[in-house]
């Protein structure tokens, strides 16, 4: 089973070490996100060279193509992917709540129709728990109804109400499978938060899945648009909210400063598609911010993305040479990005890790936030 340690605390900020039947993952952890069974444009030994420890993939799509089931057949989805380190799967419910159409909610699941194809399907808390089995990942996650940023009290509260049940359900089936995956390896699954911005709803959601003493807890419905300070406010109780020996996991923050924000808040592991993405679209993260490759400032600088960083596109490749593979529309610019920006979040989650080693995190903490966000950014290198 999954098992979880905290080696040293600094204030809330843990540093942890997260055992799986794929290998010890050290907290606080980023995890890259492989949608549909890859991480867009690198290899698995990349993400290894790079520091990559756990990877997270999607339920939603994988359901939809190639299928659970296929994918089992393949050899699951360590196979799949070629990957031998530990893989999250979350349970496909944001995706369902934003891509798809909607045609049914109600307290036994969601039926949809596929954005694919337009096909009707339906997502249960038990068919959820059945395709993550066949995924075969180490850790999965329960379905959850995840109400967007501007949705009021009432509905956050049948959201709160409806995912408390749907977790219940999801131990059921999970423990009815043994907690062990199609292909016999052991399984942890982790409960979901929601309740949005209201605290009393969060407070209230953390209670129902807390009596039910899971591996882990997620914290869902924040980074959907809700802005940076409002987030910082409900996590402020999250230390008190959630077990203090179990692995806390904010879903689809990826934003260093919020990173930061919420490991001193006691959260140790991350997902974001914004190091892949926002490479592809010729953005990179540095210690001193955001670069926008495509400003034609960068056309003659023969300089690495970042000095201090020891990834392949930093140790080859120049800033001016990058921008030019851009604009010619070569596969090679978005794969030096996404390259370097996971190296970027590893080396950025690591430091973060030794900070909390040596008990100087909110110093360092402030120290990188004034570099990386500087009061008054030029224009260019704000974000």
């Amino acid at each position: 089973m999954i098992s979880f340690e905290i080696i040293k605390k600094a204030g809330k900020a843990r540093l942890g070490s997260l055992i799986t039947p794929h290998g010890r993952v050290e907290t606080p952890v980023f995890m890259p996100v492989g949608t549909a069974g890859s991480v867009k444009g690198v290899t698995p030994d990349q993400l290894a060279d790079a520091g990559v420890k756990i990877i997270l993939a999607n339920t939603y799509h994988l359901m939809l193509r190639p299928g659970a089931r296929i994918v089992h057949e393949l050899g699951g989805l360590h196979k799949l992917m070629a990957w031998p380190g530990p893989i999250l799967t979350d349970s496909g419910g944001y995706q369902v709540f934003s891509l798809a159409h909607l045609r049914r909610l109600d307290d036994r699941g969601v039926t949809f129709q596929s954005h694919i194809d337009g096909s009707t399907v339906e997502l249960t808390p038990e068919t959820a728990m059945e395709i993550q089995r066949l995924l075969g990942a180490d850790v999965i996650m329960q379905l959850d109804e995840c109400p967007p940023a501007d949705a009021d009290h009432e509905h956050v509260e049948a959201a709160v109400r409806r995912s408390a049940l749907w977790a219940q359900m999801c131990k059921q089936a999970w423990r009815k499978s043994s907690c062990v995956s199609a292909g016999g390896s052991p399984q942890g699954m982790f409960g979901i938060q929601q309740g949005g911005v209201f605290e009393d709803l969060r407070r209230r959601s953390a209670e129902a899945l807390v009596e039910l003493d899971l591996p882990g807890y997620a914290i869902g419905g924040l980074s959907v648009g809700e802005g940076h300070e409002p987030m910082c406010r409900a996590l402020d109780a999250i230390d008190s909210q959630l077990p203090a020996g179990k692995p806390r996991y904010l879903m689809g923050v990826g934003e260093p400063r919020d990173i930061l924000a919420a490991v001193l808040r006691g959260v140790d592991m991350f997902d974001c598609v914004m190091p892949t993405r926002n490479g592809r679209n010729t953005q990179a993260f540095t210690w001193t911010g955001r670069m926008r490759l495509r400003n034609a400032r960068y056309a003659g600088d023969a300089g690495p993305l970042d000095e201090s960083c020891k990834c392949y596109a930093c140790r080859n490749y120049s800033r001016g040479a990058i921008r030019h593979l851009f604009l010619a529309a070569e596969m090679m610019g978005p794969i030096l990005l996404t390259i370097h920006n996971l190296q970027f979040f590893a080396d950025f989650t690591a430091a973060i890790r030794k900070a909390v080693a040596d008990g100087d995190l909110e110093q360092k903490a402030a120290h990188w936030l004034t570099q990386m966000y500087p009061p008054t950014p030029a224009a260019d290198e704000s974000g």
